[in-house]
């Protein structure tokens, strides 16, 4: 969701309604230490885990949020067949108009809602939409989630899914008891690589995984410079105000797609967790900005780095990495290692017993020669597409287009909101584990046991 400008309502009247950003960020240490226990399923609830909803021959689309993110979704979502987008929603004005004019432009007619920090809940009300997708600030998802869910769409959230474990209960109750879908949108599960990697791991080509590492290494610390709208205008905040891994889920969802935790194989046990000083966001602000400039008037207590390692129920780990202060290159890790080899990211490497020569890495020329009978077949059937739609290298639009074709086909999704909840889980308790010297924390099991006969995330055609 965009930030102030002179001519619309204060982005604090927004936040306001929902508690207020200075007392959300005040609670959030204390709220994330609060891990409750399982509580029951409700009676007429559904289990999720493979769950189809009724198949769709037009999904009615509305988008809230039209900034950094929403924007990009927007025309996507109106280029993709099948789709109807019925309704945007955003603070400010200018963001919601742009995004109206490039929808409109692909023969789509929303009604469009702005200045009123309650549009998006008339929107709900008034464009009976089949589909929501919520792309704004992080404190706002879960409660956007959970409105979208009981007005009787599908909830569609950008990472991550929710900021406290209560909050995800509530998203995951919520989705059973009104049998709608409630997704992460973790678009780097539809990455080209991502999706080699996982077509290997499922034809055995690295034996039986043991270990991953995962990580979302990336240089933000510009956004600050996005001080009335925009993402660093709220974002900064959370740098301040809390320390762990506050956005695991682009290196964590693919590796935890290749293991198939929180289906059939395994799920998440126990998280360990520690952060470096915080250096880096205090030392910018005094560079770049005056004196008595507010984010000089901040603190920057979260680390520049922090290092979580999971251990999952079956005794198998991965470590995952976040840091989006320091100067170096970005990095997902992308690491997966098994009893027959390991496939690494950045760059693409490999090393499989038998296939390429021991003890050395298979790169470039080489790595491309042995991989290329694995290209995932929704690459295949896709990915020019999504090379030419774009949005991170198509993984944008691949990921939107699995969205809909599901929904249209009656089949389930690609991430379940099980799978959300327990990626996004690393960060409160990464917090909690942090402040408690690295203290070994529970996952909670949101699935409450069925994640034993889920099945695992298929290689899709």
């Amino acid at each position: 969701m965009s930030a102030h400008t002179p001519s619309q309502p204060p982005r604090r009247g927004f936040l306001k309604t929902l508690g207020g950003l200075a007392a959300a960020v005040t609670a959030w240490p204390a709220l994330a230490s609060a891990q409750s226990s399982v509580p029951s399923r409700r009676a007429g609830a559904k289990y999720m885990g493979d769950f189809a909803a009724p198949r769709l021959d037009k999904v009615r689309v509305a988008i809230i949020g039209l900034g950094a993110r929403g924007s990009g979704h927007a025309p996507q979502l109106a280029d993709i067949t099948g789709t109807e987008i019925v309704g945007l929603s955003d603070l400010y004005e200018d963001w919601a108009k742009r995004s109206e004019a490039r929808v409109t432009q692909r023969g789509h007619t929303p009604k469009v809602y702005f200045g009123d920090p309650n549009g998006w809940r008339k929107m709900l009300v008034e464009t009976k939409p089949d589909a929501v997708f919520i792309a704004t600030p992080w404190e706002l998802h879960a409660p956007m989630a959970v409105a979208a869910m009981e007005a009787g769409a599908h909830a569609f959230v950008e990472i991550p899914i929710a900021l406290t474990l209560d909050e995800m209960w509530q998203l995951v109750d919520t989705s059973e008891r009104t049998g709608r879908h409630c997704m992460l949108m973790e678009n780097v599960c539809y990455g080209r690589e991502e999706l080699l990697y996982l077509n290997m791991v499922r034809q055995g080509v690295i034996g039986e995984p043991l270990h991953a590492e995962a990580a979302y290494i990336h240089d933000l610390r510009e956004q600050m410079k996005e001080v009335e709208r925009g993402t660093g205008s709220w974002r900064t905040y959370h740098y301040a105000r809390r320390n762990g891994n506050l956005y695991p889920c682009h290196g964590l969802g693919p590796v935890a797609q290749y293991m198939s935790l929180v289906r059939t194989d395994d799920t998440f046990g126990r998280i360990s967790s520690f952060s470096s000083p915080g250096r880096g966001r205090n030392l910018y602000a005094k560079a770049n900005f005056p004196a008595d400039h507010k984010w000089n008037a901040l603190n920057f207590t979260g680390g520049d780095m922090n290092t979580s390692i999971i251990k999952t129920v079956q005794g198998k780990t991965i470590m995952v990495q976040w840091d989006e202060t320091s100067p170096r290159p970005y990095t997902r890790h992308n690491l997966i290692q098994g009893t027959k080899g390991t496939i690494a990211g950045f760059p693409n490497r490999l090393s499989i017993e038998g296939v390429n020569r021991a003890h050395q890495w298979a790169q470039g020329e080489e790595f491309a020669k042995i991989t290329a009978q694995y290209e995932h077949p929704l690459w295949k059937r896709v990915g020019e597409l999504a090379k030419t739609m774009g949005g991170h290298d198509g993984m944008d639009f691949l990921m939107l287009f699995r969205i809909i074709e599901c929904l249209r086909g009656g089949t389930p999704l690609d991430q379940n909101v099980y799978e959300g909840c327990s990626w996004s889980a690393v960060a409160p308790l990464s917090e909690q584990s942090n402040r408690e010297g690295g203290a070994a924390l529970a996952f909670p099991d949101f699935t409450r046991g069925n994640w034993k006969t889920t099945r695992a995330l298929s290689v899709i055609q």
